[in-house]
C-alpha cells in the first residue's frame, strides 16, 4: 500500500445563496483546492464527488466547469458522510496504486426545513420515525437517565461551537450566543431546543489527495494515517434502539478500526472535529470515540476541556453549529479543518503544536466515518 498524503483543500462559504447553483460552489471549491496543492487539473487522475440532493451527474457538471478530460468521475450518495466516503475513495484508489492523484467534492444545495430522511421505509417516515431532532432527543433521553447528563450540558455544546465559528471564516454563523439564549430558544423536541439543533445550508469542500511521491509541498506533508467507513448495527438504529441486543455502535466500530490502522488511540489526539448535528450528538460521539469515559463528557465540558486552549479541543471550526450543514460537503469541510490544524494555518482559532487530527462524521441511514491525519515532518 502507498502512502497517501493531502495535497491541498478549498471550500465556498457555507450559508445560503439563492444566486447559486453547485455548479459554482463546486468550481470555487475545486479551484481554490488545485491552488492550494500547486497542481494542474489535468494531473488529476480520478474524481469522486459526493451529493444527495441535485440529481445526476453532480461530479461530471462540476468538472465540466473546469475541463473535460475523460478521467473517471464517481459520483457518490452516502448522505452526510457523503463527502468523507468520497475522501475514502479517493485515499483507497492512491493506496492502491490505481491512480496518483485523485480528487474528492462534496457539494450541496439543501432545501430548507427538516431533513426529508428517505431512507426509512414510508410507513416509519408516516409515523414520524425520520424526524432527526426527535431521533436524538430520545436517545439523548437516555443518556440523561443512566449517566445524569444535563440540558445544559447539551446548550454548553452548542455556547463552545458557536464562539469557535467566530474565527472560521467559511462558517455560515460568525456570532457567538449565549448559554441562556440557547436555553431560551424554541422548544424542537425534548430536551432539544432549536439553537441545539444545527441549521442546513449550501456550500462545497473539496480535497485532493496524492501518493507522497507527487507531492510538491513536503514541508505542509499531512499523512491519511486512517480513512474508515461502518454502518450501524442491528439493535442500534437511533432513537428505537434495542434493550436486549447490546452490539457496538457504528462510531465504536469505526474508531477501533481507525486506531488500529493508525497506530494511535484517543489519548494520542491533538485536535477533532466531531459530528454535531444536534449538540447532544457531540456528547455522545465522543464517549464513543473514547476520548473521555462514558458519562464524562458534559462535567469535562463545565471544566472548559474541549475549548479552544483546553486539554483537547473540539470542534475548532465551530462545527455543523456553527458551519451549516450542507450535507454532502460536511465530511470534507471537517477533514479540511483537520489539515488547515496539522498544516498550523487555522490562525485564530490555532491548536499549537498540533500533529494528529481526527475527523467523525455520521450520515443516514446508519453510517460512520472517520479520517486520522498525521503531521509528517
Amino acid at each position: 500500500m502507498k502512502t497517501v498524503a493531502v495535497a491541498g483543500v478549498g471550500m465556498s462559504k457555507f450559508g445560503r445563496f439563492p444566486g447559486k447553483d453547485y455548479r459554482d460552489l463546486g468550481y470555487e471549491a475545486v479551484t481554490r483546492a488545485l491552488g492550494d496543492a500547486d497542481i494542474r487539473w489535468k494531473d488529476i487522475g480520478a474524481i469522486f464527488c459526493a451529493n444527495a440532493h441535485a440529481g445526476l451527474g453532480v461530479g461530471h457538471n462540476i468538472a465540466a466547469q473546469i475541463g473535460k478530460t475523460g478521467i473517471p468521475i464517481v459520483n457518490v450518495e452516502n448522505a452526510c458522510s457523503g463527502g468523507a466516503s468520497a475522501f475514502r475513495l479517493c485515499y483507497q484508489s492512491i493506496a492502491a496504486g490505481l491512480y496518483d492523484i485523485c480528487l474528492a467534492i462534496g457539494v450541496e444545495i439543501t432545501p430548507r426545513g427538516l431533513l426529508n430522511d428517505t431512507s426509512w421505509p414510508e410507513y416509519e417516515r408516516d409515523m414520524g420515525f425520520n424526524v432527526q431532532p426527535a431521533n436524538y432527543a430520545l436517545e439523548i433521553q437516555k443518556h440523561m437517565e443512566t449517566y445524569g447528563s444535563t440540558v445544559e450540558q447539551f446548550a454548553m455544546v452548542t455556547v463552545k461551537n458557536r464562539r469557535n465559528g467566530v474565527f472560521n471564516p467559511y462558517a455560515g454563523f460568525q456570532k457567538e450566543v449565549s448559554l441562556q439564549e440557547v436555553l431560551n430558544s424554541r422548544m424542537i423536541a425534548t430536551p432539544m431546543r432549536l439553537l441545539m439543533c444545527c441549521a442546513t445550508g449550501d456550500g462545497a469542500a473539496a480535497i485532493i489527495l496524492s501518493n507522497t511521491a507527487r507531492l510538491k509541498a513536503k514541508s505542509r506533508k499531512v499523512i491519511v494515517a486512517a480513512s474508515v467507513l461502518t454502518s450501524q448495527t442491528y439493535g442500534n438504529k437511533k432513537g428505537a434502539g434495542s434493550v436486549r441486543i447490546q452490539n457496538p455502535d457504528r462510531t465504536e466500530i469505526a474508531a477501533q478500526q481507525a486506531y488500529e490502522m493508525a497506530g494511535c488511540g484517543p489519548q494520542d489526539m491533538d485536535v477533532v472535529e466531531v459530528y454535531d448535528t444536534m449538540s447532544s450528538a457531540e456528547l455522545t460521539s465522543a464517549e464513543k470515540l473514547g476520548l473521555c469515559e462514558k458519562g464524562t463528557y458534559g462535567p469535562l465540558l463545565e471544566k472548559g476541556t474541549f475549548d479552544l486552549g483546553g486539554r483537547l479541543p473540539v470542534n475548532t471550526s465551530g462545527g455543523l453549529m456553527s458551519r451549516r450543514h450542507p450535507l454532502s460537503a460536511t465530511g470534507l469541510a471537517q477533514i479540511a479543518e483537520i489539515v488547515w490544524q496539522l498544516r498550523q494555518e487555522a490562525k485564530s482559532r490555532q491548536v499549537p503544536n498540533a500533529r494528529i487530527g481526527m475527523a467523525h462524521c455520521m450520515g443516514a441511514p446508519g453510517n460512520c466515518a472517520i479520517t486520522i491525519l498525521k503531521k509528517d515532518g
